[in-house]
């Protein structure tokens, strides 16, 4: 896909996007019926349904390119995928089913391995985080749409980091020691990664954990921001691995926090 056609695509998801958060909300005010899946995490009516509504906007886009989601086992089985989708619903589940704003929606198109198109919504802070190539990332928040570069918010000699707990693992702690973070915040959901586009946090570092659809649409973000997305060694992260897992990663603004 070219430019103009990966914009073109991303132009006719965002609205479907905001639609679905809409929806994600709708049915948590209503009261959300959750049922526990075979990984013992839990999955909503809001879950499901936010899916189907992403999916079937996809699949009228785009209808020669596979998906994969969280919530359904089509393609999962498929260790040959270099061009697809990766889809998270709602990740976040648990901030979602407790009334809490970090929930995302989430898509990502894979090319060649490699996330080229993103689009996060954070539906109960209203926030929107779109990209369809290098240099062409944005927020679409209170009707203005605001390009990402990730320019340094935080304070010249701050270095803060977003993290998944607040008690952190050793070598995790070591990481921040070496990096010089200033102090860290937990954060849950791919919205971790939109901060840091965003400028607003500098780094993250999380062991390997979670699958490729939770993190795939936040690194095309971060990525054609201007950040650095790499594992523990340094390492580029690439998608299709089998069973869709992801290894550590490091996330930085940009070289010089």
């Amino acid at each position: 896909m070219n430019s103009k056609e990966l914009k073109n695509l991303n132009d006719d998801l965002k609205e479907c996007f905001l639609n679905a958060g809409e929806r994600a909300i709708y049915l948590r005010d209503k009261g959300l019926k959750t049922e526990i899946k075979n990984d013992n995490t839990p999955v909503t009516n809001g879950d499901l349904e936010v899916n189907e509504i992403l999916t079937d906007k996809i699949k009228e886009l785009t209808p020669k390119i596979p998906i994969v989601s969280e919530e359904s086992s089509l393609n999962k089985n498929n260790s040959e995928l270099s061009k697809f989708w990766l889809i998270d619903p709602i990740d976040g589940t648990y901030d979602y089913i407790n009334n809490r704003d970090e929930f995302t929606l989430n898509a990502a198109l894979i090319i060649n391995k490699k996330p080229e198109l993103g689009i996060i919504f954070a539906p109960a802070k209203k926030r929107l985080f779109y990209t369809f190539g290098p240099g062409y990332c944005y927020e679409y928040s209170n009707k203005k749409e605001i390009k990402l570069n990730c320019e340094k918010k935080t304070k010249a000699n701050e270095v803060i980091a977003v993290s998944y707990s607040d008690n952190l693992k050793p070598q995790i702690s070591e990481i921040h020691k070496q990096i010089g973070v200033t102090s860290h915040k937990k954060m849950k959901s791919s919205f971790k990664f939109c901060v840091i586009a965003t400028g607003e946090y500098d780094l993250y570092v999380a062991e390997p954990r979670a699958s490729e659809w939770d993190i795939a649409a936040g690194h095309a973000i971060l990525k054609n921001a201007g950040g650095i997305i790499t594992d523990f060694d340094g390492n580029e992260i690439l998608y299709g691995k089998k069973d869709f897992k992801n290894p550590s990663l490091i996330l930085k603004r940009s070289k010089v926090l």
